[in-house]
């Protein structure tokens, strides 16, 4: 059983479905697998901002925030690395 629910942003979600399947599936058992600990090795909080945090696969990264009291984690952005930081 998931210790953590995964919620998507409608633009997460979009950004996603829009990969191609290859790269979409490895990304997605990432994402799974932050049901079970949201602060995985590798994953890194970002600096100046107060809860985000990014998991990196390959060229992707995934940008997400985590909340321990609802136990949630909810993906914010799915992108290549060189555009993901521009709108945070």
């Amino acid at each position: 059983m998931a210790d953590y629910t995964i919620t998507f942003a409608r633009s997460a979600r979009k950004e996603l479905e829009n990969l191609p399947a290859n790269i979409a599936g490895r990304i997605l058992r990432k994402i799974e697998a932050l049901a079970e600990n949201p602060r995985l090795p590798g994953v890194i909080k970002l600096q100046g901002s107060k809860n985000f945090w990014r998991l990196r696969v390959g060229d992707y990264r995934v940008v997400y925030s985590i909340n321990d009291f609802s136990r949630s984690v909810d993906i914010v952005v799915v992108r290549h690395r060189r555009d993901v930081y521009r709108d945070l």
